[in-house]
């Protein structure tokens, strides 16, 4: 598709969209009024960051980037368990005891 003599394909439309989504997600991120909102839009941001990765690596002709997704995804995961973990008990070790005694 032609714009103004600008060539724009289906994943640059793509990627702008993810990069919107970011935006408003890094927004609810600073804003949040719980720390649950924030460590959610943080979580968004990171599969969305993994989701840029993927399409440049698709646009560049680059299929490794895929396995950068991967990996990142990976981290990100357990980044976010971590960090719910040591909002919910203060601690990221042995929870604490009582009738809550269940990980997260």
């Amino acid at each position: 598709m032609t714009i103004a003599g600008l060539t724009i394909s289906m994943f640059d439309i793509a990627m702008i969209a993810v990069l919107v989504s970011m935006a408003l997600s890094l927004f609810r991120a600073f804003v949040g009024p719980t720390v649950f909102d924030r460590i959610l839009a943080v979580n968004v941001t990171g599969t969305l960051t993994v989701l840029l990765i993927s399409i440049y690596g698709f646009l560049d002709g680059r299929p490794d980037f895929l396995d950068i997704g991967l990996l990142y995804a990976l981290i990100n995961f357990i980044g976010t368990i971590a960090v719910t973990k040591y909002v919910k008990y203060q601690d990221l070790g042995d929870p604490l005891e009582g009738p809550d005694e269940g990980d997260v």
